[in-house]
């Protein structure tokens, strides 16, 4: 699980928990509830800020119309409470348009809420008659639609229905056309049907935090998955003995290389580096040390390069190949150089060997010049071709491969 790129331990093993719960018992506290609030917001505001609006159209709509339709006295006297609403609306509206506090947002949609009830009740007061418990029952039906989708804690939505409830008995009790005992028992049989649309609305609610759980531990499982197919990806590119990259890993680099260029990019080098009686070392020493030699050496050479832009590779037994971008011959030659005298200075020991009695290195050098085309497999064969000559003429020597004019190779030693 990670926030804000950092991976938390206690989220994770929170998403865990309340995944192992019955689907009813689940309840979001803390981070976990500050993430769902954050990934459900957006849906929430645009709801209620389209419900809000679509009351208010109604709301005026009803209003043209009982002018119209209805005796004078009577429309006049639905307009002022009826003139409530839009206001109230765009005002929760305005609220709603961007996160707030959570204290804010609900208090705002609560009083928005009992304004909008109210304003339904008082034209149904106003009117009298056919219209009192008319509109009584159209305000239960307003907080019934809003309870039903509004995706608010479940704290906000029992204060509405407690709001319509409360309302619709209050109204109900000042009713001159109905008893006491009628306006209860109304009562009563409205909140049997409001307790149970509280009650789905939340198992919708809960049902949308489990899946908002299994979302925040797929997206877990997810990552880690990701994290895993890199880790085996860099395995299957990094020699395990020395950690640096192995052949195939070179060998893509090379081919992202010259096809990124399409065709030959110039100024490129390529170093072939051996170590000299690599085997009479582990005849003598064992392949122990011969491991640590390679270890050592892979590590001499990538401190001799440019970390941000060379490459190194072990590739194959007791050979490594550099590659340089961007540098002439002399520069090659020079890193080569460095390269070679750093392992010979520091002096691992190999009695097996004939010419020295410590480790050394011979290293071919192919440089890409701007008037020969080479793919990335004749550069490499150059190098080696210097580097078998490095060794047929008496080893811990650099040598550099050169084209003659007519077409023949020679090898020029740097010692």
């Amino acid at each position: 699980m990670h926030i804000d790129g950092q991976e938390d331990p206690a989220l994770t093993a929170e998403v865990d928990r309340l995944l192992t719960r019955r689907t009813r018992d689940i309840r979001l506290k803390g981070e976990i509830k500050r993430l769902f609030r954050a990934r459900v917001w957006s849906q929430t505001a645009k709801i209620i800020r389209a419900w809000m609006i679509w009351v208010a159209l109604l709301d005026v709509l009803t209003l043209a119309l009982n002018m119209l339709i209805l005796p004078r006295p009577i429309a006049l006297s639905m307009l002022l409470p009826g003139a409530i609403i839009p206001p109230i609306a765009a005002t929760t509206v305005f609220v709603w348009r961007r996160p707030r506090a959570p204290w804010i947002q609900g208090a705002s949609l609560i009083a928005g809420m009992f304004f909008m009830l109210l304003s339904v009740a008082l034209v149904g007061v106003s009117a009298g008659g056919e219209f009192y418990e008319r509109h009584l029952n159209i305000m239960l039906f307003v907080g019934i639609t809003a309870i039903i989708i509004f995706g608010i804690p479940l704290a906000w939505t029992v204060t509405i229905a407690a709001l319509a409830l409360g309302l619709y008995l209050f109204f109900q009790l000042q009713n001159p056309a109905i008893e006491f005992g009628s306006a209860v028992a109304a009562t009563l049989f409205f909140a049997s049907g409001i307790f149970a649309t509280v009650a789905a609305r939340r198992i919708m609610t809960i049902l949308a935090q489990k899946t908002f759980l299994f979302e925040l531990r797929d997206r877990r499982r997810v990552a880690e998955l990701a994290l895993a197919n890199d880790q085996l990806v860099l395995l299957a590119r990094t020699d395990p003995l020395t950690g640096i990259a192995n052949r195939r890993w070179m060998t893509e680099t090379l081919d992202q290389l010259w096809g990124g260029c399409r065709g030959c990019p110039e100024g490129v080098a390529m170093l072939m580096c051996d170590i000299d009686h690599f085997k009479k070392l582990n005849d003598h020493l064992g392949h122990a040390e011969g491991d640590r030699c390679l270890v050592e050496v892979a590590r001499i050479i990538q401190e001799n390069v440019r970390r941000d832009r060379d490459h190194v590779a072990r590739y194959g037994g007791e050979e490594f190949l550099v590659l340089l971008p961007e540098v002439s011959e002399e520069e090659a030659v020079s890193v080569a150089e460095r390269i070679r005298q750093s392992v010979e200075a520091a002096a691992f020991p190999n009695p097996g060997s004939r010419m020295s009695r410590r480790v050394t290195l011979s290293i071919g050098i192919a440089v890409q010049s701007a008037d020969e085309a080479a793919s990335p497999e004749q550069l490499q064969r150059q190098a080696d071709a210097a580097l078998y000559l490095a060794k047929q003429s008496g080893r811990n020597r650099v040598l550099l491969h050169e084209p003659e004019a007519s077409g023949s190779k020679q090898v020029r030693s740097t010692r």
